[in-house]
């Protein structure tokens, strides 16, 4: 018999997200002395505290406490599908959908007209960000689908390929490489890199280049990726990424080159994740079907 319930589960999730148990029993509309008697029970329960409480009833996550709230929204995200998966199919009228910063410039606007087009009694919401947020996004059921890349997606998920790309250097006209129709990573290996800010996005291409045979130079990061350009062009360094603007001068007017790198090993599918698996015939699984078969990689970087 479980001892702790949803109930349990969601006042601890909300100390978290307030910080104070003021502003978590205001959100939650009990009493300040009732949520802080639950969580006197669910850290006598667990044997440990997760919260560490100051004067003014202030809440300091601990170590153990920022585990188990991930887990604990992990359910009750988990718990909100399973009763969503109760009603029609296609009852649910709303649907969010994250994307990867990068990618939503190329994708994100075709992406929703293709859905508006498809499934027209939709109301559609559209969020950005990293992989860490957009991760956290869907535990949390902000969202419920993201267009990424398949990084820092653990086997909770489930994903479409949605097509696939490969990266691109950005260098400045003048560099001895700018004449090149084609790159592989070793041509890069005496090379100052620039690279996207993303810490994931960072760890992926070193691992590339170690697997290339070489520890790449890096000369800095930049994000968004025209700040990549702009830096290029003007010879800080050669940009590395997936996603290509059409445009082959940066915002302040520089020419720059953007050339193919042609490693088999380079190329990362794009895809459609969502937590756990879609219901068969759900609203859900006709938006994956129809973003599958879109055709949203015809810009410069496929």
């Amino acid at each position: 018999m479980l001892y702790l319930t949803l109930r349990h589960y969601s006042y601890v999730a909300a100390i978290a997200d307030h910080g104070s148990l003021s502003a978590a029993a205001a959100h939650l509309n009990v009493s300040q002395p009732s949520l802080s008697n639950a969580l006197d029970i669910i850290e006598a329960r667990l044997q440990r505290p997760l919260f560490l409480r100051g004067r003014g009833q202030g809440a300091t996550i601990t170590p153990d406490g920022r585990s188990f709230v991930k887990e604990a929204k992990s359910l009750i995200a988990s718990a909100r599908r399973l009763e969503q998966s109760g009603r029609s199919p296609l009852s649910q009228t709303s649907a969010a959908l994250g994307c990867f910063h990068d990618l939503a410039p190329f994708v994100l606007a075709p992406a929703l007209s293709r859905l508006r087009q498809s499934l027209p009694e939709m109301e559609l919401h559209s969020r950005l960000g990293s992989f860490e947020t957009l991760v956290r996004d869907m535990t949390e059921g902000t969202i419920d689908l993201a267009i990424t890349w398949d990084i820092g997606l653990d086997a909770r998920f489930s994903k479409r390929v949605l097509g696939h790309l490969r990266p691109h250097a950005f260098v400045a006209m003048d560099h001895p490489l700018a004449g090149r129709a084609a790159l592989t990573l070793s041509d890069l290996a005496h090379e100052q890199l620039i690279l996207s800010d993303d810490g994931l996005s960072v760890q992926h291409m070193v691992k590339l280049c170690q697997s290339a045979g070489f520890t790449p130079h890096l000369a800095g990061h930049a994000a968004p990726v025209e700040v990549m350009r702009s830096l290029a062009a003007h010879g800080e360094g050669i940009g590395i990424s997936y996603s290509v603007p059409p445009s082959r001068q940066s915002y302040d007017g520089r020419d720059l080159r953007a050339i193919p790198v042609t490693d088999p090993a380079a190329e990362e599918p794009v895809v459609l994740a969502q937590l756990g698996d879609p219901a068969p015939g759900g609203t859900l699984h006709l938006i994956a079907e129809t973003l599958e078969k879109a055709d949203l990689f015809r810009f410069g970087g496929a």
